[in-house]
């Protein structure tokens, strides 16, 4: 795109920033760069490339990182990586082969045997399974708060585990899943400062997934580093699977360093195939934010559904309704609702609906209906569920962009079989 005085909005970027046709014989869209190594023009050449990558000496004027090896860059790759720092307004960009590789890759970096974790509950089943049962296991001391937990409680429990200076990150995820359970970044961020010292620069992580890239913008609030299961929203036709970490400067500077000598970086393929779902991605979110607000309306005050958790239902005068207004820009495509009755009733439901597929996974074209107990939060123990409003009863519904009211017809028939 040519250069001009004009500030672009991030949706405009997303079909050619950090592409040059005329590099690739005139393509329109970039070619699948599906090499491992790249040649360099001289043995001085491949010296500097090899300087900079691993940090031993400063950038000249104007000089850039050059191609080495697919491991450690590849055009896909950072095409992709630059299109995504600029929806969350980060400084740089990692992408990773999940989300999973993603979260893991962000929270090895800065935790360590001895080290306290401080995270909101309730996540993701596979984030809360690796910080309840990996980081412990190698030595990381955690501890957990709710959307409930007002600022100085949080510093309480901190301070009570006698750790408080050895905490070294702190991780929320807004909304939760599967509760849609708003959590301050503000907030979470102040904490964050509050026990940070100069020699230890806390960094506070946001799970934007639900409504993220383009419904809530964490690092305007105070996140340090955003990230994603791109396999989701980002990627968006349930076809791949990709994770992604955005942020600050100085961090992601380590966690892309880890991120070489792990491996776990997305394929050429992976980048493409996101590259393509971003041009769309943000008229996709808003088609599926409108058949879930639809849906929610249509169910509220059903005779056989006990309550809908969506922000665009968040009760005005409530906390929940304050932070949602505060940090975010749209209520997004999903919704969970709990139906009058438990599991026998919640299955019922479920296996009676004909469009939206039983799967877990979220933020396709198509809807995705689960049992967030039984699946995708299986592993929580059930007293925690509880606490946490992951009950027998609670149906997760990822909206896509079907007809909205072939949606609610099929919620009817479905609600009519229990």
């Amino acid at each position: 795109m040519k250069k001009t005085g004009h500030k672009m909005h991030p949706e405009t970027h997303m079909t050619s920033l950090g592409y040059d046709p005329f590099l690739s014989e005139g393509a329109v869209k970039s070619p699948i760069f599906q090499t491992s190594t790249f040649a360099f023009k001289s043995a001085a050449e491949g010296k500097a490339f090899f300087e900079l990558a691993y940090g031993l000496r400063d950038p000249k004027n104007g000089e850039q990182l050059g191609l080495i090896y697919s491991r450690l860059n590849n055009p896909n790759l950072q095409i992709l990586e630059e299109r995504l720092a600029v929806w969350d307004g980060a400084d740089d960009c990692a992408v990773f082969e999940s989300g999973m590789a993603a979260i893991s890759t962000a929270l090895l970096e800065f935790l360590k045997p001895g080290d306290l974790f401080l995270f909101g509950n309730p996540v993701y089943g596979g984030t809360s399974y690796f910080i309840n049962h990996i980081l412990t296991q190698f030595g990381v001391h955690i501890i957990n708060f709710t959307a409930d937990n007002t600022k100085n409680e949080i510093i309480d429990m901190v301070n009570k585990t006698g750790k408080h200076d050895k905490l070294k990150a702190v991780y929320i995820e807004t909304p939760g899943n599967p509760t849609n359970a708003m959590i301050d970044i503000a907030m979470t961020k102040e904490i964050s400062e509050h026990f940070s010292t100069e020699e230890n620069n806390i960094p506070l992580m946001v799970d934007n997934t639900f409504l993220g890239p383009v419904f809530q913008h964490p690092m305007q609030h105070g996140a340090d580093l955003v990230v994603y299961s791109a396999t989701k929203y980002i990627g968006g036709h349930s076809d791949i699977i990709a994770g992604v970490v955005s942020g600050k400067a100085e961090f992601m500077a380590r966690i892309k360093g880890l991120r070489t000598f792990l491996g776990n970086m997305a394929s050429p393929w992976t980048s493409w195939l996101l590259m393509r779902s971003l041009e769309t991605l943000k008229i996709r979110m808003e088609k599926q934010s409108f058949n879930a607000q639809k849906i929610a309306e249509h169910l509220v005050g059903h005779p056989k559904i006990e309550r809908v958790s969506y922000l665009g239902l968040l009760e005005e005068g409530t906390r929940q309704k304050e932070i949602f207004d505060k940090q975010c820009v749209g209520s997004g495509g999903m919704l969970s609702f709990y139906i009058k009755g438990g599991e026998k009733e919640a299955f019922k439901f479920i296996d009676s609906l004909v469009i939206p597929k039983v799967a877990v996974s979220l933020g396709s074209t198509e809807s995705l209906v689960e049992h967030p107990a039984t699946m995708t939060h299986a592993e929580i123990p059930y007293e925690e569920k509880q606490y946490l409003g992951i009950t027998e009863n609670l149906v997760r519904l990822s909206v896509g962009v079907e007809n909205h009211e072939d949606l609610i017809w099929d919620i009817e028939q479905a609600l009519d079989k229990i």
